[in-house]
């Protein structure tokens, strides 16, 4: 499998590179005249289709990273898709039988077999009635996808390697190997049906937070077949925005995203792919997010990096973004930090305020993403995967309320993170956390102060004064960090403590 794979990847690659040194393809079918960079973009697009699932899902996070790729072949990758003909049903059939075992029929009054809801090159979607009445949607996996992806993971960390090896200078901005890992680790969960349920059960328990939201029950799950409840409606893609008045589209726009901040700031477990035909919606009814194969997780300190670089951005404050940013990442040592703030005083005044209706959260990421890789900062791992998701739920959303600011739903979503904030920092497990660092920052410091106060006393103590200006130094960069996390975490928990005792108050 590794080499029909290998053989596969040079084939598309030799003829990305035989297009490239064509002269002839000036013109497309049509006659219309094209540049050379679209024709590049809708090759580069065309060949990951034919790859698979694998290169898809890494060219739809290279959508978003306008640092390595050029903003044509960026905004062609955005419109990735995998989809392909439908598998005939007597190869899938086996699959469903190995599964759920050779009476799997009398599980349901009725299953469509000829006319699967969804094909992708991972697995098929039919739709069924359980013998109870209940409908359903049951996913199959296509036989020997797994092998497929094991092989096309394998050759991507080889091509990593080379390309870590022939630009380490640029690795260390970028981390090949970590931006591929994400993508791995998240598609990973899509070869195993349970994950997926399990991803479901998981954010079901924390859905209720926000009304109008709901997440399918799983009937069954095996690792290669999953059998869900339909969600009631259409696709927000297919659905025609007319039928919904307009306070019940505002309700859909403001809930979903609502949901997905819950997921990036509150649970710190996010969809990773709520494109429109993953959103269904009805008028009076729940809107309904499905196919959780694909979910990022990301800890505390990076959700809350991301949202003081949104409330920044919202805020018109760039200062406070370059430091957000940084924070994410990791400065090289060659990191121009003023720079990268001087380069974000002129970006972010016009990402400021800019409706949804023409507010494009990929570009805006390329934008600091550009400046910060030219910088010298390196780009944590999940913003490709997070940019992804952002990008996905301002289209959707776009899709059925175009006037709605995602940044405006975000300021009225800060209370409900500031309560969930505060009830994590004042738990008793956060409470003991913080007194132990606390006794080993002491335990640290003890010794120094111990020897200071020795000198002092032997008027031995001496006070050397640093020179004015200095190199940049990645350790004092990274002390300053620490410190900075420190005095936020101090400034949090008494704003914190103000806020809940007010709430407790007028109660």
């Amino acid at each position: 499998m590794l080499a029909e794979r290998g053989r596969l990847l040079l084939a598309v690659g030799s003829g990305l590179l035989a297009g490239e040194l064509s002269r002839g393809g000036d013109r497309e079918a049509g006659g219309e005249r094209t540049t050379r960079g679209q024709q590049r973009a809708a090759r580069v697009r065309a060949a990951l289709e034919r790859l698979g699932p694998l290169y898809v899902k890494v060219g739809q996070v290279l959508s978003t990273r306008e640092d390595l790729v050029p903003p044509a072949v960026a905004g062609e990758l955005a419109g990735l898709h995998d989809r392909v003909p439908p598998c005939a049903f007597e190869r899938m059939s086996p699959v469903l039988e190995a599964e759920l075992g050779r009476a799997w029929r009398q599980r349901f009054q009725h299953f469509d077999s000829r006319n699967p809801l969804g094909c992708a090159s991972l697995a098929q979607v039919y739709a069924a009635t359980l013998s109870d009445g209940r409908p359903v949607v049951v996913k199959v996996q296509r036989p020997g996808i797994t092998s497929v992806m094991a092989a096309d993971m394998r050759l991507l960390r080889l091509v990593t390697r080379v390309l870590s090896k022939r630009f380490p200078l640029m690795n260390e901005t970028i981390d090949f190997h970590a931006m591929v890992s994400v993508v791995f680790e998240a598609v990973r969960q899509e070869l195993d049906f349970t994950l997926e349920a399990a991803n479901m059960d998981e954010a079901r328990r924390t859905v209720g937070a926000v009304p109008g939201i709901r997440i399918p029950d799983v009937v069954h799950a095996t690792p290669r077949v999953l059998i869900q409840q339909r969600a009631p409606g259409t696709s927000i893609r297919d659905a025609d925005p007319a039928a919904f008045a307009p306070v019940e589209r505002e309700r859909i726009g403001t809930g979903l995203l609502a949901f997905m901040y819950q997921g990036y700031f509150i649970d710190h477990r996010f969809h990773a792919d709520p494109h429109p035909g993953n959103v269904f919606v009805c008028p009076d009814g729940p809107t309904t997010l499905i196919d959780w194969g694909m979910v990022g997780r990301i800890d505390r300190h990076v959700s809350s990096s991301l949202m003081m670089t949104l409330l920044g951005l919202a805020n018109n404050d760039a200062h406070a973004v370059a430091r957000s940013w940084a924070e994410m990442g990791r400065p090289t040592p060659w990191a121009d930090l003023s720079g990268f703030e001087q380069d974000l005083a002129a970006v972010v005044p016009k990402l400021a305020a800019i409706p949804l209706s023409r507010l494009r959260f990929g570009a805006s990421l390329a934008e600091l993403l550009r400046h910060s890789t030219r910088r010298g900062i390196q780009t944590n791992p999940m913003i490709g995967l997070l940019g992804k998701s952002f990008a996905n739920a301002e289209g959707t959303v776009r899709c059925i309320a175009p006037e709605l600011n995602a940044v405006d739903v975000l300021a009225e979503q800060a209370d409900r993170v500031l309560l969930a904030h505060a009830r994590t920092l004042l738990s008793q497990r956060q409470l003991s956390y913080s007194a132990l660092q606390m006794i080993a920052a002491a335990e640290t410091l003890l010794p120094h102060a111990r020897a200071v106060g020795r000198n002092m006393s032997a008027g031995e103590l001496t006070v050397q004064q640093a020179a004015v200006t200095r190199p940049f130094s990645l350790v004092a960069h990274r002390a300053d960090i620490r410190s900075r996390r420190v005095e936020r975490r101090v400034l949090t928990a008494a704003a914190l403590a103000w806020y809940v005792s007010r709430h407790i108050g007028r109660r």
